[in-house]
């Protein structure tokens, strides 16, 4: 008798959403696939990436390109995410969304709040992102493949992914001026949540996004996801969970340097 099949997918958890999310809210570029109108055939090109407040991608392209042609042709799309390291890039995780592509009309309030995330987190595509060529299309997701590496694949859907509700609203009104504050007034600040809470080392780190679920911070080339502890429900909530952040990672840094001076 045969032995029926393992299956290779595995449930759905809390750890792989969130590495899904991380994915995706850290990615600088991805890989687009599009199906090519006179053909049929599929289409692959790099495109710079960032996201929209509620998770969902945005990429910013020429509509002298062939894969812009055919996202407007056909909608259906697929973006790959994830940066190998070093070793076998196959180890690494990687998420692949299956999505359907929508073209942000130029002077509406939804392609002011998208231009601005993706310069955000773009800065360099101030060079062109304003001439009459270049479009900015959101990608909604469908549903995603996520491969964590060797033995690790999850199914995951829209909700697992993006954040709906009032608060994404809410919090793209006042976004821009918490962020705008934070870089100008509060660097130590933005130091302790790259160094404590997301665990990496350099200087020059500022904000470039907040959503519901944490914030992004960029320096230069380098991007780094930071979660809060809890997710926001109202934009209110914003100050005082990152005043808490400081604290608690600042009293962490004491409590080393404690540490290392008593041994």
């Amino acid at each position: 008798m045969d032995e029926p099949k393992k299956d290779v997918i595995r449930a759905t958890d809390a750890e792989a959403i969130r590495l899904g999310k991380t994915l995706l809210r850290s990615a600088r570029f991805g890989a687009l696939a599009v199906i090519e109108a006179q053909t049929g055939s599929p289409l692959v090109s790099r495109v710079g990436v960032a996201t929209d407040i509620d998770g969902a991608p945005l990429i910013l392209v020429s509509m002298l390109s062939a894969h812009t042609g055919a996202l407007l042709a056909d909608a259906r799309c697929s973006l790959l995410l994830g940066e190998p390291g070093k070793g076998d890039p196959l180890a690494h995780p990687r998420l692949t969304l299956i999505c359907q592509a929508a073209r942000i009309e130029r002077g509406s309030s939804e392609h002011a709040r998208t231009e601005r995330r993706y310069l955000n987190r773009n800065p360099k595509a101030r060079l062109y992102a304003g001439l009459g060529d270049f479009s900015i299309f959101r990608l909604e997701p469908q549903r995603a493949s996520l491969n964590g590496g060797f033995g690790k694949a999850y199914q995951l859907d829209r909700s697992h992914l993006l954040t709906s509700g009032p608060i994404v609203e809410d919090l793209a009104a006042s976004e821009q001026s918490a962020i705008d504050h934070m870089n100008a007034d509060h660097l130590d600040a933005i130091a302790v949540y790259a160094q404590h809470f997301a665990n990496v080392s350099g200087k020059g780190w500022i904000i470039a996004g907040f959503d519901a679920d944490g914030m992004d911070l960029v320096s230069g080339d380098d991007v780094c996801r930071v979660f809060f502890p809890q997710p926001l429900a109202a934009a209110p909530e914003l100050r005082p969970i990152l005043v808490d952040m400081v604290r608690t990672g600042r009293a962490a840094a004491d409590a080393k340097i404690e540490l290392n001076h008593a041994e």
